[in-house]
């Protein structure tokens, strides 16, 4: 189960991190470079994990399990990497901490919500703020000295990062209200649970009568 193919993707997410996070203390253009290469390629793991686990069958618990923290721990620890390194200049360090914060309340809404065996449904926009944040860590994460690595200094890389940052932060507010919503409603209305199963002596437990 652990080493079916949706899994292993799954398992170099997390194994990217710490890849990532030794390119970026190199501070070249060229380890920057890989360093967006490495977080791509991971980013773009979280979509095949799925299809191959649909498409050849292979879903598991642990699969369902590992993949949001998977995810959350590569988002978190780049925003870290990233803050640690000075790449959030100016007013882009807002748009980052808010990313943060939405992790940590969507992760508690899910820890509740398991206990009460409810789900929280991955949205139409919860699937575009995933886009433009990767896409905009994976940007931050080049920088603007990739660019004149690559001859191609013209471009404003940091610019275009922040800018999908902030995108990415204002579909995180809207999608966290949504589950946040989602959550207090199943809070205010929980589902009742089933009644005990009476013990009888010398016997397994029995349906109340």
């Amino acid at each position: 189960m652990l080493t079916n193919l949706p899994n292993l993707l799954t398992l170099s997410r997390i194994a990217s991190i710490p890849v990532v996070a030794v390119l970026l203390a190199m501070r070249h253009p060229a380890a920057d470079l890989a360093a967006c290469i490495v977080f791509s390629a991971a980013a773009i793991t979280d979509y095949l994990d799925g299809h191959f686990a649909r498409t050849r069958r292979q879903q598991s618990n642990f699969g369902r399990m590992l993949d949001p923290i998977a995810d959350k721990l590569l988002v978190g620890a780049t925003l870290m990497l990233l803050a640690g390194e000075g790449r959030f200049g100016g007013w882009t360090l807002y748009p980052a901490i808010v990313i943060l914060l939405r992790e940590i309340l969507v992760s508690g809404l899910r820890e509740y919500l398991a206990e009460i065996r409810m789900g929280l449904p991955v949205t139409r926009l919860a699937k575009w703020k995933t886009g433009f944040q990767m896409g905009a860590l994976g940007t931050l994460l080049a920088g603007d000295k990739s660019a004149v690595l690559l001859h191609l200094g013209f471009l404003p890389v940091n610019l275009i990062g922040a800018s999908m940052l902030w995108v990415a932060a204002v579909l995180t507010m809207i999608t966290g209200w949504d589950y946040l919503m989602a959550g207090l409603h199943h809070a205010s209305n929980p589902t009742p649970r089933p009644p005990p199963r009476a013990a009888v002596p010398g016997g397994a437990a029995q349906p109340p009568t």
